[in-house]
């Protein structure tokens, strides 16, 4: 308080062994004089989103803090009462979730929330013009082309763009902590990150630790991968308490609601019923998805390194062999025996996309739009890569049921991969993968001219016993 020392009628006494009794001194002594005072408390529920993160270790010291007369409630019990009038203008408290809002509604129920008001939405992110301006004078400094610098901004649009924070049609927001990241490394060195995702999203990755751990949290996780899968809700679940997260079964609704507060879901759009569609909001997140299935479905060294081997091979030959080899061998088997609730076509596309994703090298997605139709899997090397010797890769997957097929799956297995290749259903989908990919083929190099350095894959699956290719 000495700093304001000059401004006060009276110095507030501060008790070293009394927080609150200093506090309402300090109220008390700006209430003397013709200033406001503001309160302004950030990231209020850091401690509870340790526990979630980590529920083995922080129950008991949560309890303390909050349940009945906790420390917690009772410092929000004194802020609701000097903010009645009593000298406490106003309060500004900034956190993830509600959750501990939740969990000491007793002790303040005053609160406004304000997290929707469309006035507020993008006060917790970049626009995109915002980025464009930065990455302009970056690009002045290191004497960057024009279309270098638009190659840069589209490069962040993909891996840091996405997020909304209303209900209405805003333009979508970078993550400020990876767009700053993102500049720092750009201006210093004149060149990307290596490394696409800040480590400070640690936080994110234990976040999504945390929803795998509840029932059916796994299966959430895995089917927002895909645009079929993606959650719609009616409304997003306000009323978050830790003993009930922690301990009841929570619905879809719930789960969902809370992946968006926690930032690994963003507001998409509403559907014909008027339901919000929920989505994963950009390359940098969708990372973290894919390691956390990888890791449950391949947790062995000798299945890592051997899934690495096959596709880095494949970034650089355009072979596909080893890698489909390795799908068919180990993949599927654990996805046969896991309880994802999948159409067989999806279990396909997500087991390529979690052997194949590398931020580093490039530039993924899965349904990529191309001239009204959908890429099953898109790899463009990213700008910076270009001068390795890694190539650019289109895959389209197709299905045929061994009911389709009139074949068993003991029958498939004795069969030669040439031998598949000759049944009339096998040819029929390999030709129409064949036809789609030269058309997406086509419209890729007109975007990116030549640059590119496109091989097209055209997968089958039987069942999931074999590939063809």
């Amino acid at each position: 308080m000495d700093r304001y020392r000059e401004h006060l009628i009276q110095a507030p006494s501060v008790n070293p062994d009394n927080a609150l009794a200093s506090f309402h001194a300090a109220v008390n002594a700006v209430g003397q004089t013709p200033y406001k005072l503001y309160l302004f408390i950030d990231e209020y529920d850091n401690f509870a989103n340790e526990v979630l993160a980590a529920p083995t270790k922080g129950q008991d010291r949560y309890a303390t803090l909050v349940y009945g007369e906790g420390i917690l409630k009772t410092v929000f019990k004194a802020i609701k009462a000097l903010s009645s009038g009593q000298g406490l203008d106003k309060v500004f408290i900034t956190g993830v979730s509600p959750v501990v809002m939740s969990d000491i509604s007793s002790g303040y129920n005053v609160a406004r929330d304000i997290s929707f008001r469309p006035e507020y939405y993008d006060l917790c992110g970049f626009h995109e013009s915002e980025v464009a301006r930065v990455l302009e004078k970056i690009g002045k400094k290191c004497n960057f082309p024009e279309f270098q610098v638009q190659d840069t901004l589209s490069m962040m649009r993909t891996f840091y763009n996405g997020y909304r924070f209303g209900y209405g049609a805003d333009s979508l927001l970078y993550n400020p902590t990876l767009a700053l990241y993102f500049f720092q490394n750009y201006q210093d060195d004149c060149a990307y990150p290596r490394k696409i995702l800040d480590s400070n999203l640690a936080m994110d990755r234990n976040r999504i630790e945390y929803i795998a751990r509840l029932p059916h949290g796994n299966e959430l996780i895995a089917n927002t991968l895909h645009s079929q899968g993606l959650p719609r809700i009616s409304e997003l679940a306000d009323h978050f308490g830790v003993q009930e997260m922690l301990t009841a079964t929570q619905d879809q609704p719930f789960l969902a609601s809370l992946m968006y507060y926690l930032g690994i879901l963003t507001i998409a759009d509403t559907d014909a019923m008027g339901r919000l569609m929920l989505r994963i909001p950009n390359l940098a997140i969708r990372r973290l998805y894919v390691e956390r299935i990888r890791d449950t479905l391949l947790p062995e060294y000798e299945d890592r390194e051997t899934s690495r081997q096959a596709a880095e091979h494949f970034y650089t030959s355009g072979d596909i062999g080893p890698l489909c080899n390795f799908i068919e061998t180990r993949y599927f088997q654990v996805f046969d025996n896991r309880d994802y609730r999948w159409s067989n076509e999806l279990v396909v596309k997500t087991a390529f996309l979690i052997v194949l994703f590398s931020d580093t090298f490039y530039i993924m997605d899965s349904e990529t739009a191309i001239d009204k139709g959908y890429a099953d899997l898109s790899m463009i090397i990213r700008p910076d890569m270009r001068k390795y010797q890694l190539l650019d890769h289109l895959l389209e997957f197709k299905y045929i049921s061994l009911k389709a097929l009139g074949l068993s799956g003991q029958e498939i297995k004795a069969k030669s991969r040439e031998e598949l290749q000759t049944l009339l259903p096998v040819r029929e989908k390999l030709d129409e993968a064949t036809v789609q990919l030269a058309r997406y083929r086509a419209i890729l190099k007109e975007v990116y001219g030549k640059k590119l350095r496109l091989h097209t894959h055209a997968v089958v699956a039987l069942g999931l016993e074999r590939l063809v290719w």
